[in-house]
């Protein structure tokens, strides 16, 4: 599970132009941004992160979201948890909850390096 996890994150990293290798405490790591905030996000070489670095799923699992790289992004522990909290146990239809999905799949395409 951890290594499907860490590459995940590699495949997010590679499609989010956010994010550029740098030197972190004299490490090489991939440095890049959270969706939701913009906050500094660290991501290892091998795909590990902290437990501040969170794997968002836009559209929520509970409404048929997936781990398709359109759907998935990195997030700050902080920002995936209050968009869980608040908007990913509401009905489907939900005004709030479609129009949180639809601002982030919009800035996902916007940081997309294809």
């Amino acid at each position: 599970m951890k290594k499907q996890r860490r590459l995940l994150n590699l495949q997010i990293v590679a499609t989010d132009n956010t994010f550029a290798q740098q030197d972190v405490r004299g490490t090489p790591a991939w440095v890049g941004k959270c969706l939701h905030c913009n906050a500094r996000l660290v991501v290892e070489l091998d795909g590990s992160c902290g437990p501040d670095v969170t794997l968002e799923h836009i559209r929520p699992r509970t409404h048929g979201g997936d781990n398709d790289l359109r759907n998935v992004a990195l997030a700050c522990a902080r920002c995936n948890q209050q968009k869980g909290v608040r908007h990913d146990h509401k009905q489907a239809g939900d005004a709030g909850l479609q129009r949180i999905v639809a601002v982030l799949l919009a800035r996902r395409a916007e940081r997309w390096r294809g």
